[in-house]
């Protein structure tokens, strides 16, 4: 069974005089007399009766609340666990990655020693240490030696012209100026060529000396929870705290853009586990039941009863907006199927704008039978006009 208080459209507080108002509205609205064009209409019309059935006897009425919430529970311990599966899936996810880097890191050090202690080899057999700019030559290849030891490279000097060789000096004069004279897409060629090897033994020395930044932890899954506001929250824009468990409270105001189902994220304010960045909490939207407005995206629909003089004949009526009472206009004959759209009367939808208020006509009869009525419908069915 569906959720009864949904069905008439009412708080869980609800009184029986509210509880019993809104089933007469709706009875009225999707009697099947009046709505003889759709085929669902009975089984709306026996759903609201057996929501009405289950609110007005006081035992069925707690069965079913306390149900909800036994329900309610199982779903959020359900959550819970889910999420604690994924932090513990992301911690061992963690710890693999850890272990990887330390075996890498390892064999890098195996490595660099075998290479000193070849290296130390060599220079006790010849004698002489080798130099500097000739091991990083040795590694990197000339342009390094040239960067790091301030020597040329590839002919020319940063900043300087070569002095031109006997080979140079041979050459025609217009040849030799061109190769004296590197262009700017060479120089920058040649610098690149120079950082780049740079750039990779200053990562390498910073791994073997232990002080490469520190990898950043893994970032907690993301904690989900469920803010329930109301429609006159969303117009104001009023502050929401939500619970997070454990103690913990965050807030914040209902900016534009807010309707069901919306999602505001909390940066850092969801779970904390162990060896990972506190993760966000992510809140859901919920918006509760309102006697006056039904919320669809940022539209605001509300059901305006008419009885039947007035839907014929036409009339003007008095509604509750969300920002005070409005004058509607019901043109003459108006169905139940008529419905009037009062724009700029609905949410903010976060561009600027906002929604429409879509007022809905309902047809009902009187309290009471008025035997003129009767009759005047008894001969227009039997096709005899007065």
């Amino acid at each position: 069974m569906r959720d009864p208080y949904k069905i008439l459209g009412v708080r869980r507080d609800a009184g029986q005089d509210e509880i019993k108002a809104a089933w007469r509205n709706m009875a009225k609205a999707v009697h099947p007399d009046h709505n003889q064009g759709d085929p669902t209409a009975g089984a709306r019309f026996a759903e609201i009766g057996r929501a009405y059935d289950t609110l007005k006897d006081p035992k069925k009425r707690s069965l079913f609340d306390n149900a909800a919430r036994m329900a309610e529970a199982k779903s959020n311990e359900n959550t819970i666990m889910q999420q604690r599966q994924a932090a513990r899936e992301a911690a061992a996810r963690a710890k693999a990655a850890q272990e990887n880097a330390e075996r890498v890191m390892e064999e890098l050090a195996r490595a660099a020693a075998q290479k000193a202690a070849a290296d130390a080899a060599k220079q006790q057999q010849t004698g002489a240490a080798e130099p500097a700019e000739e091991m990083i030559e040795r590694i990197f290849g000339t342009q390094a030696r040239a960067a790091s030891g301030g020597g040329r490279a590839q002919g020319f000097t940063a900043g300087k012209r070569p002095e031109p060789s006997a080979t140079t000096a041979e050459k025609p004069a217009d040849t030799a100026k061109a190769e004296a004279e590197p262009t700017a897409e060479e120089a920058a060629a040649a610098t690149s060529a120079i950082l780049q090897p740079l750039s990779l033994l200053t990562s390498l020395v910073r791994r073997f000396t232990g002080t490469a930044a520190a990898p950043v932890p893994e970032k907690a899954p993301d904690q989900i929870v469920t803010a329930t506001v109301t429609i006159d929250d969303i117009l104001k824009g009023n502050w929401v705290n939500v619970d997070l468990g454990e103690g913990r409270e965050a807030g914040f105001s209902l900016a534009a853009g807010t309707t069901e189902g919306h999602q505001v994220r909390l940066k850092g304010h969801g779970h904390k586990l162990v060896g990972m960045q506190r993760g966000d909490a992510v809140v859901n939207i919920h918006i509760a039941t309102d006697p006056r407005f039904t919320v669809d995206g940022f539209d605001l629909h509300t059901v305006l009863p008419v009885t039947i003089e007035n839907a014929v004949l036409g009339t003007e009526a008095r509604i509750d907006g969300p920002n005070g009472a409005l004058t509607v206009t019901v043109p003459a004959w108006s169905g139940s199927d008529k419905t009037i759209r009062i724009t700029g009367q609905g949410l903010a939808n976060g561009e600027g704008g906002k929604g429409d208020l879509v007022v809905e006509l309902r047809i009902i009869l009187w309290e009471k039978p008025d035997d003129k009525v009767t009759d005047l419908m008894r001969s227009m069915k039997n096709g005899l006009f007065l």
